[in-house]
């Protein structure tokens, strides 16, 4: 069992890539065989598999979760009561339970079973920048 924190950077809303890093941890833990599982610490960003050729795909996912859920200062969401943290906090939050914070990928043969266009992404969904911590479980 082998077991580490990523820390990814970020500067506003959108995916981070982080497959690189994952990667070498799991080749430099030399498992031949298990189950990596990736668990971020936070509650308003994310975890995704998506395609990682086209960052089209990227622009487009992250414009569809603006438009799926606004700001709270728009006037669609004058609903929302938690505004303590800005505009962002809680469709960040809304965000976050619509998509996934912990990940599980096979390991064969020393390496993530991941498909030829798939990568793994910390999606952020707050404005200002932050340092996102990604746990990282090979067993």
């Amino acid at each position: 069992m082998r077991q580490t924190i990523l820390t990814v950077p970020t500067s506003g809303p959108g995916l981070y890539e982080f497959t690189g890093e994952a990667a070498r941890f799991v080749r430099e833990a030399g498992v031949k065989a298990g189950l990596l599982t990736l668990f971020v610490r936070h509650t308003s960003c994310s975890l995704l598999i998506q395609e990682n050729a086209d960052p089209d795909v990227r622009r487009d996912l992250d414009t569809f979760f603006s438009r799926l859920v606004p700001p709270s200062d728009d006037k669609s969401m004058g609903w929302i009561t938690h505004r303590l943290e800005g505009p962002d906090d809680m469709p960040a939050h809304i965000k976050a339970a619509l998509t996934q914070t912990s990940i599980g990928i096979p390991v064969m043969e020393g390496r993530m079973v991941l498909g030829t266009w798939q990568g793994l992404y910390l999606f952020e969904h707050r404005t200002r920048p932050h340092r996102r911590e990604v746990a990282l479980h090979l067993g």
